[in-house]
């Protein structure tokens, strides 16, 4: 392609794209789903938070699922002044315990309806999220109803594999991550400082 063409083209991108921003004029918080089989659902979620405290926002993230040894994204961030509330049960694969775990997962949304009807917090992660509602641990409308009448401003990123269709149809932004290839599939263990 020469230099012309390639201008030409470059300059009508230019044109579509500068339509579009023109035409963006909503301004409110985001239902956001970072969903799918492959690895990076959870790290996405902490990249926003990482920019959203960058710019001076409040962020709060509930952890479900995950269970309390330490993690990089906590020891980062939590000194920035993000609140984390953990589940702290670990995998349910371990439990195999429905009623503790149901139990622990509605403490623990406690937590996470306080932060969804905080003003103050700009960006709530409900992290691994979507396993608690396919278990049955917490009702799909408990969390839809909360979504429903969050602040305006707040935008809010869901986790997990497997998310609930109704979820996927109310969320404004939906990440698919799906696997090609992965590292513990070849024998190799989670590395601190790369997966947790």
């Amino acid at each position: 392609m020469n230099d012309r063409r390639h201008k030409e083209r470059q300059q009508r991108l230019k044109q579509e794209v500068d339509a579009r921003i023109a035409a963006a004029s909503q301004e409110r918080g985001l239902l956001m789903v970072f969903t799918g089989n492959g690895k990076g659902k959870t790290t996405a979620a902490f990249g926003t938070v990482t920019r959203a405290v960058g710019h001076g926002l409040k962020a709060g993230v509930i952890q479900f699922i995950k269970g309390s040894w330490p993690n990089g994204e906590r020891q980062l961030l939590e000194p920035a002044g993000v609140e984390f509330q953990t589940m702290a049960t670990g995998f349910t694969w371990e439990t195999q315990n429905r009623e503790t775990d149901t139990t622990a997962c509605m403490e623990t949304w406690q937590h996470a309806r306080r932060m969804l009807s905080s003003a103050e917090l700009s960006l709530v992660v409900l992290d691994e999220i979507t396993y608690m509602i396919t278990y049955g641990y917490l009702p799909l409308e408990t969390l839809t109803q909360a979504l429903n009448v969050r602040p305006a401003h707040q935008s809010v990123i869901l986790t997990g594999r497997g998310c609930h269709r109704s979820l996927l149809e109310m969320a404004d932004t939906v990440s698919e991550i799906r696997p090609v290839k992965h590292a513990f599939d070849a024998g190799i263990k989670a590395q601190r400082g790369i997966d947790y």
